[in-house]
């Protein structure tokens, strides 16, 4: 099993500002206010799955038809700009009720923070966080939202990683320089890890994870071993991991 010293020694090769520049971290570093900048980090996290230059292109032409004034596009509510947009599995039908939602979460409280803390300070609980917030979108769903709608918004009663969700997390919740720190309510020893099929290989690979499924089970084991290394921030070996893997297809190729 690969040694806390090494695990440590590729997060302070990695955990820097260039990081940014390759990575869907890089949409919320482009707004410095705090408002704007969770809701291009929750925006990009939804978009965050498949080829990596493909969706940051994506996102890249959705926050051009937002004149990269994100706060001021959703509170205006007006979406007929995104007719047409589309993103693998998700269509204009299942994109729009996205961004009506979060203009009803705007328009009835505080926004992102205020929702994922109330479902926080329930029981502490990511999962049930997790699930609250969850609810609040599919609960205004409209019969028109496809199975794209609910592809970008997982239901973590399913089992599944919820790896955007937990990464978006980590954005708000870890220190600067690559995260921002802006939320508080939780802290983070708290946090989950963000697992997608290449931290699950190479978190295998390490020695740090049994488990053969990628599912939010996985997620905990891997989580806990973590915290057990770095007990005050374990998800901050998510850059290991993903420079782990760097290094492994280097090597190969």
């Amino acid at each position: 099993m690969i040694t806390k010293q090494e695990l440590d020694n590729l997060v302070s090769k990695y955990e820097t500002e260039d990081f940014i520049k390759d990575d869907p971290i890089q949409f919320i570093h482009k707004y410095p206010q705090k408002e704007d900048a969770e809701l291009a980090g929750f925006i990009a996290s939804l978009f965050a799955y498949g080829n990596r230059k493909m969706f940051i292109a994506k996102l890249n032409n959705l926050f051009e038809r937002a004149d990269n004034k994100i706060s001021d596009y959703i509170k205006a509510g007006d979406f007929s700009n995104l007719k047409g947009f589309e993103y693998r599995f998700s269509k204009d039908n299942d994109i729009i009720p996205i961004f009506e939602t979060l203009n009803k979460l705007y328009f009835e409280s505080k926004g992102l923070e205020e929702l994922f803390e109330y479902g926080y300070k329930q029981d502490n609980d990511i999962y049930k966080m997790l699930k609250t917030v969850v609810d609040y979108f599919y609960s205004r769903a409209p019969k028109t939202a496809g199975q794209g709608f609910y592809h970008m918004i997982p239901n973590p009663e399913n089992g599944g990683a919820m790896k955007r969700m937990n990464m978006f997390l980590r954005w708000m919740v870890r220190k600067p320089p690559v995260d921002l720190g802006i939320w508080t309510f939780i802290k983070p020893k708290d946090l989950l890890i963000p697992l997608d099929v290449h931290v699950a290989r190479v978190s295998r690979n390490m020695g740090l994870l049994t488990r053969k499924s990628n599912d939010f089970k996985a997620v905990i084991e891997l989580t806990s071993k973590l915290r057990e290394l770095c007990p005050e921030d374990p998800v901050k070996y998510d850059f290991a991991m993903f420079a782990f893997g760097v290094e492994l297809n280097k090597k190969k190729n």
